[in-house]
């Protein structure tokens, strides 16, 4: 994730502990503006690369489109010769992925640049990097849109589609942006089998979007680097298994609490989950 600067200017927000080990998110900011645009037709929307296309013009929370088109303008010096995509960012993959990795939400000069999850940015270069090297990825880069970079039966999303400041999406911008996850989600079903959430903010907003597929237990299963639930089948459908990893961030990977290696093993186990 990115640190919430913009060309050395800190913008007021909080940071988001949920990167780590799965902390609460940033209180305290202006709420989300209501349900996304498009929200209410959503379920008449056929695949992905049509929800996918809604997604990039979504405006419903004020905070994160004033931010993220901010960041936009002023960019960051190493990148200020590139136009920088400044909107949501959709999923990333397939289809009929059978394995879902989900995050937080795009880094302000990672996928908010250059439009799409986790490319262009520290975390990217790790994710990435493991993804390929347990073969969900054809090559272990992401630059850009342009890389050549394809996933194998995996696609990757988050619950807040933009870059929000400080990392810290409000509990009320998580939660207007929900109805994309879930349709998402929906669209993914035919084919889903595990998934791999990154951080205990992707966790706790993943759980309630699961609902319309799958029993969550109650109490709700605890975020944990490792954590492995299955969930049965509300429908007709296969259950799911849940995977948790700790996030990908600089700060997470650069004080040791996460490896690479680490990355991998859970990436493993839930690719043997998706039976890929």
């Amino acid at each position: 994730m990115d640190n919430g600067r913009v060309a050395g200017r800190r913008v007021v927000g909080r940071r988001d502990a949920g990167v780590g080990a799965g902390a609460g998110v940033g209180v305290g900011a202006p709420d989300g503006g209501g349900a996304p645009d498009g929200a209410g037709d959503l379920a008449a929307v056929p695949d992905l690369p049509e929800l996918d296309r809604r997604v990039s013009g979504c405006r419903a929370c004020p905070r994160l489109v004033a931010w993220r088109e901010e960041v936009a303008r002023v960019k960051r010096a190493a990148f200020r010769d590139q136009d920088y995509w400044g909107r949501p960012v959709p999923g990333f993959g397939g289809g009929d992925a059978r394995l879902a990795v989900v995050g937080l939400a795009p880094a302000a000069h990672g996928g908010n640049r250059t439009g799409r999850m986790f490319t262009g940015d520290a975390s990217g270069e790790v994710l990435y990097a493991a993804m390929h090297a347990v073969g969900l990825a054809n090559q272990p880069e992401a630059v850009s849109r342009d890389d050549g970079l394809r996933l194998l039966g995996a696609r990757i999303t988050a619950p807040v589609k933009c870059a929000p400041p400080d990392n810290a999406p409000t509990p009320a911008e998580r939660d207007t942006c929900r109805p994309w996850l879930e349709r998402e989600l929906t669209l993914l079903r035919p084919t889903l089998r595990a998934v791999v959430v990154l951080g205990g903010f992707g966790w706790q907003s993943l759980l309630p979007a699961l609902a319309a597929h799958w029993t969550v237990p109650r109490p709700r299963p605890r975020f944990t680097h490792g954590a492995r639930v299955e969930l049965p089948a509300s429908d007709d459908g296969p259950p799911l298994v849940l995977h948790g990893c700790y996030h990908v961030s600089r700060r997470n990977t650069q004080t040791g609490l996460l490896t690479t290696e680490m990355v991998e093993e859970v990436l493993s186990r839930a690719k043997a989950d998706a039976g890929l």
